[in-house]
């Protein structure tokens, strides 16, 4: 189903896939555990010598593997290992690639929990240097002879600032370091970080794949760019067979099987069922959270508004070049800081939560809540204001979400 557009192969998965007695969806596989009729297949799946089999939910099941199948195909990489939630994703990634010693060059704009992440690498003995990754020069200047990995968010959550994405890709190449990039504010419909030369791709299916506050879920897609030959971090038993599925094994073995942080059977189905209208709530979304963005920058109550379509923004060219369009993230900073609480507590449609990409409209303020913990210094040096508001733009009308904000800003 090649030549098919991107909504259609994603909503013809199931058939595509051979799924059981016809079945239009993906069925839920509950077993915990996998019988065999020869021992001797249990020995060849334990030992890898047969792929494809399951042995313990822990690793996998059928529904997980539909699940990767798909978002490898979205990435088109070669090969994905899910995770409960996007964090043990991105946890697994770095605790399984990384050892003591080992240094990683990151955005200062990464995710909040990101951020608090690279604090506790730190004290297992894996450093980590932030620099501003709008330019490449910030990148190269941070490498160390120990850098494995450079990471970076497609879109920064709140900041949206947008990294020098393809220049940072060559430079990895150049240097034999892993690239990882997290998608999961643009996800793979609005961009493929295959075509930066992304090594390894994070998506948080939480938000923009499964799309409906649900079900929690994150995978790492490897692209097979990265030449795992050459990777000193790659353990001997997993050294054998198909080279581009070196790194993806070690995350699978370490992160899943030792560490326990698995895909329900459940929600892996229910993000399948919501990645099937992902194109179409990303368009719809997108076109409201610019509208929107237009509207909050005409507006006299609002000092600064972050949204990378809007052609002020310092990397609008970027989100051009890189981006089909800017996604449902937008940020928005209120002149009067003092006014933060009473504007938010007057809106009526906007549910006042944490999280993103809901088919509802999320919001919160930044400074006091998920970066409260971060302290001022870090939010001064990340540019969040006292004042910023985050806003994850749901399918609510256009018209209805603008009104909403009138009366609540007047």
């Amino acid at each position: 189903m090649s030549d098919y557009g991107f909504t259609t192969r994603t909503v013809h998965a199931a058939q595509d896939a051979g799924a059981e007695h016809g079945a239009v969806h993906m069925p839920i596989h509950t077993s915990v555990q996998y019988g065999f009729q020869k021992v001797e297949d249990l020995i060849g799946v334990f030992q890898g010598r047969i792929k494809g089999g399951f042995n313990y939910a822990r690793q996998g099941t059928p529904t997980t593997a539909a699940l990767e199948a798909l978002i490898t195909r979205m990435e088109g990489g070669v090969g994905s290992v899910s995770f409960a939630t996007g964090m043990a994703a991105i946890t697994a990634t770095f605790l399984t690639l990384l050892r003591a010693g080992d240094h990683v060059v990151s955005s200062k704009f990464v995710f909040g929990n990101t951020n608090s992440l690279l604090g506790t690498l730190a004290d297992l003995g894996i450093q980590s240097t932030k620099v501003d990754t709008g330019s490449v020069a910030h990148v190269e200047a941070a490498l160390q002879p120990n850098t494995r990995l450079v990471f970076v968010e497609t879109i920064s959550n709140p900041g949206t600032r947008i990294p020098d994405l393809a220049a940072i890709g060559q430079l990895c190449r150049e240097r034999g370091i892993v690239y990882v990039v997290d998608n999961t504010v643009t996800s793979p419909y609005l961009f493929q970080p295959k075509s930066v030369g992304a090594s390894l791709v994070i998506n948080a299916l939480t938000k923009s794949i499964a799309g409906h506050g649900d079900a929690l879920g994150g995978t790492v897609t490897d692209t097979g760019l990265f030449d795992w030959q050459g990777y000193p971090n790659i353990f001997a038993s997993y050294r054998s067979g198909d080279a581009r599925q070196w790194g993806l094994t070690q995350i699978r073995k370490k992160g899943l099987r030792d560490m326990g942080g698995a895909l329900s059977s459940d929600h892996a189905h229910r993000i399948l069922v919501g990645a099937e209208t992902l194109e179409l709530r990303c368009d719809r979304t997108s076109a409201t959270a610019l509208a929107l963005a237009r509207w909050l920058q005409a507006h006299p109550a609002v000092a600064q508004v972050h949204y990378p379509m809007l052609e002020n923004h310092p990397q609008h060219a970027a989100a051009r070049r890189y981006f089909k369009s800017g996604s449902w993230l937008l940020s928005f900073e209120l002149a009067d800081p003092q006014r933060l609480v009473p504007v938010i507590d007057k809106l009526r449609l906007p549910v006042s939560a944490t999280g993103l990409a809901d088919t509802r409209s999320l919001i919160i303020p930044v400074a006091p809540t998920i970066f409260w913990e971060a302290g001022a210094a870090v939010r001064a040096d990340m540019g969040i204001a006292d004042g910023m508001i985050r806003l994850s733009v749901g399918l609510e009308d256009e018209r209805d979400l603008i009104a909403d904000f009138e009366q609540a800003l007047a």
